[in-house]
């Protein structure tokens, strides 16, 4: 039974990153839970980077962003996603759909600095750990997020 349970489990998170959404059903789910969207340009092209897309985020990701919503009851505001700009590389990048930026403010930053501080990254930001293992990193403007774990 307890194999079943680990195989089951290893299935749905795995069928969590495979799952993607459209910018459109992305937009919907997370405007659901009160979660607003932000583009300096007022645009959601993928393929323009001053636009902000959700065009092919993992499922994971937006999961993750409304359990971070729900759980923090912050005003939460996504300002980048998959559009091109944010280092378009292997892995658990934003263009590979594993990384959300939301804006700053007070209620954000409390909620997430309770978490454990694990260290700057390369560039300087300070990052914390949530307990699920996801990674939030405050870089000079906003929260830069990577969802590689399910929530």
């Amino acid at each position: 039974m307890f194999v079943g349970f680990i195989v089951a489990s290893l299935f749905l998170a795995n069928a969590a990153y495979a799952c993607r959404m459209s910018h459109a059903q992305a937009l919907s789910s997370v405007q659901s839970v009160g979660i607003g969207i932000w583009s300096s340009h007022g645009c959601s092209d993928r393929n323009n980077p001053m636009c902000t897309s959700l065009d092919t985020i993992t499922c994971n990701a937006i999961n993750c962003i409304k359990v971070f919503k729900q759980s923090s009851g912050c005003p939460v505001t996504i300002t980048g996603a998959t559009e091109t700009g944010h280092g378009n590389g292997a892995g658990l990048t934003h263009w590979n759909g594993y990384k959300i930026d939301i804006s700053l403010n007070a209620c954000v930053d409390n909620y997430i600095r309770r978490w454990p501080f694990i260290g700057n990254r390369g560039d300087g930001a300070a990052m914390y750990k949530a307990g699920s293992g996801n990674v939030y990193a405050r870089e000079k403007d906003h929260w830069d997020i990577v969802f590689n774990n399910p929530c």
